[in-house]
């Protein structure tokens, strides 16, 4: 924890780029998902990315490599839908330990080949929480308000769970990230306090929120201020925002968050917005200029890319991030 916070006071930490978006390139057919060991599972698996580190590990790997090579110092696990909630979508909440302790051990093994060559660079793992794919705060059924598809307390036990699998896999931060719904948000940082205590032990802990559309709130209504009110009772190492919009779009959302809190701050926008068939247009250079809007200002601490980012826009980002001091913490807020 201590080697993280001290390379922060010296320098912007760059985080990867997407991971979906780079294993679309491999084009994998249901077949490749399945690998030997899953061939005659019952649920179709083509889609289950989270999956790809038990069946094709080597993928997964160069992946990390790539981003790596590209300049970041962290990777974030290829763990985004490791809870059992968002399993349960291919009846896999049983491999959940087994697949969020594999991808940070992958993502752990790339990240030391890097730190050995270069030790001046300390390389870093993120293990990716992902927000899964229902909502505490809002009824998903418009006939019936009152009705939530989870509970606070079925979150946290997934939570826990990925949590401690996630640090047996050798991940070094914990990464809450695209939160939509802080009350998910809030039932992961208790399962995480809960596993810190129970192991003795302080990992850093990034927060990531996402302003969902031009209305400046997440999902669920919260404006910066309040969603940055709602996490800040426990000692975070950064907070930040991620995915739904472009760096131009992002940036008053992260100049009003820079401006209010005294943890460090993340942010790693899309490349832009999708087009009509959902790709991401906007090029390395492109987003490297918006970037460095970012960097003039002094937002940022961490800084990376979302959904159609790749090595490309990383290195880009890495190479302006290099000319910049870090973003100086308010103190007293």
């Amino acid at each position: 924890m201590s080697d993280i916070f001290k390379t922060l006071q010296n320098r912007i930490l760059v985080l990867d780029g997407a991971m979906g978006t780079m294993l679309q390139r491999y084009n994998f057919s249901e077949e490749d998902y399945r690998g030997e060991r899953f061939k005659d599972y019952l649920s179709p698996l083509k889609g289950n990315n989270d999956l790809l580190s038990i069946t094709q590990p080597h993928a997964i790997a160069e992946v990390h490599r790539k981003y790596f090579e590209a300049g970041a110092d962290i990777v974030e696990t290829n763990t985004f839908s490791g809870t059992t909630i968002a399993m349960a979508d291919y009846n896999m909440e049983d491999l959940v330990y087994e697949l969020n302790f594999e991808s940070a051990k992958i993502a752990k093994q790339v990240a030391n080949e890097f730190t050995k060559a270069n030790p001046e660079k300390p390389r870093f793992v993120a293990g990716s929480i992902g927000p899964t794919n229902r909502t505490a705060s809002l009824s998903p059924d418009v006939n019936r308000p009152e009705y939530r598809a989870v509970t606070f307390e079925e979150l946290r036990i997934a939570y826990k769970q990925q949590t401690e699998a996630l640090l047996d896999g050798g991940a070094d931060i914990l990464l809450v990230e695209t939160i939509f719904d802080t009350l998910n948000a809030k039932a992961a940082l208790f399962a995480i306090d809960e596993v810190q205590e129970e192991l003795n032990i302080q990992a850093p802990i990034m927060v990531s929120g996402t302003i969902t559309d031009a209305s400046g709130r997440t999902l669920s209504g919260q404006t910066v201020e309040a969603f940055l009110t709602s996490i800040s009772h426990i000692p975070l190492l950064s907070v930040g925002f991620n995915c739904a919009l472009g760096a131009d779009l992002l940036q008053p959302y992260l100049q009003r968050l820079s401006h209010e809190t005294e943890f460090f701050t993340s942010a790693h926008p899309n490349a832009g917005l999708p087009n009509a068939f959902g790709e991401y247009d906007q090029s390395p250079k492109q987003m490297q200029q918006l970037i460095e809007n970012y960097l003039k200002d002094g937002l940022v601490n961490i800084i990376g890319g979302c959904c159609g980012t790749t090595p490309e826009h990383i290195k880009a980002i890495a190479e302006v991030a290099a000319k910049y001091k870090p973003r100086q913490k308010v103190v007293g807020v």
